[in-house]
């Protein structure tokens, strides 16, 4: 064997035992199998018969319900109120999640004062909280984006409360060795060193907001993809239906991307 064979030989090895994950072409088309998988059985099901399409409507029902929605302008306006609503709500409920979560997660006395009465207040179940806020704000966009806020505060103060508790205090001591104390010690090393644990809350708070966004529509709306759900179930219109979950799906996944770019940004820039 010549030297060259030598050489090349470990790196063909190597290179056809890479696990599958690791490689560029499953990376990018890898999280499309599952879903391709899922309509071919959907379609096959409903082809075959294997179950009504009163029951469950076809790729081809769904599509044309879509098209239909769309063509008269109606499938556009409701996905954009409702994202509209969602980032509001998430950006308020996320800003005071991550300033109670810091005093929380900060100060032991803000911790007696305010985690008792935040732990019962997030039992609360989200359609609890509905007639309240009816009555309160009545049924305009005041009262769904308070919910929504609600749905995203929790979990975002939830986790920033608990991961600055658990800080490095020797990185914390070499922060104030530097000269950096309260809002500038936060901001330089408490808050770079729990990225992880924040970016983790914003994604569930992400998800909260829609699933808050939903219970106010359902019962508070004349717009959105929440009112198209039960719009659709009084009609009988069950087509729409799976088209509006679809929607929503198809939503919270885009939105969850836009908190993936900042975790990329966030990762780079502080943590």
């Amino acid at each position: 064997m010549t030297q060259t064979q030598a050489v090349a030989t470990p790196s063909v090895v190597s290179g056809a035992r890479r696990p599958l994950a690791a490689r560029p072409w499953f990376r990018v088309f890898g999280g499309i199998i599952l879903p391709v998988l899922l309509l071919a059985a959907w379609q096959v099901s409903t082809s075959l018969g294997l179950v009504s399409t009163s029951q469950l409507p076809s790729p081809e029902m769904v599509w044309k319900a879509g098209v239909d929605l769309a063509e008269r302008g109606l499938l556009g306006q409701y996905a954009a109120i409702s994202t509209q609503r969602v980032l509001i709500g998430f950006l308020i409920g996320a800003a005071l999640g991550l300033t109670f979560g810091a005093l929380v997660g900060l100060s032991r006395a803000s911790e007696i004062f305010f985690a008792p009465t935040l732990g019962a207040i997030r039992a609360v179940p989200s359609l609890a909280w509905i007639p309240l806020l009816l009555l309160w704000l009545g049924i305009q966009e005041d009262s769904k984006i308070t919910l929504i806020a609600i749905g995203a505060f929790f979990p975002v103060y939830t986790t920033v409360a608990a991961s600055l508790r658990h800080v490095d205090r020797q990185l914390v001591e070499a922060g104030r060795a530097f000269g950096y104390n309260g809002l500038s010690l936060f901001l330089t090393v408490q808050l770079p060193a729990v990225i992880p644990a924040v970016v983790s809350g914003l994604r569930l708070a992400l998800a909260q907001a829609w699933l808050f966004l939903v219970a106010a529509e359902l019962l508070a709306s004349s717009m959105g993809l929440g009112f198209l759900l039960i719009d659709s179930q009084n009609n009988g219109r069950i087509d729409r239906i799976v088209l509006a979950i679809i929607a929503l799906a198809v939503l919270g996944k885009l939105t969850d991307a836009l908190v993936g770019v900042f975790e990329k940004w966030a990762t780079t820039k502080w943590a």
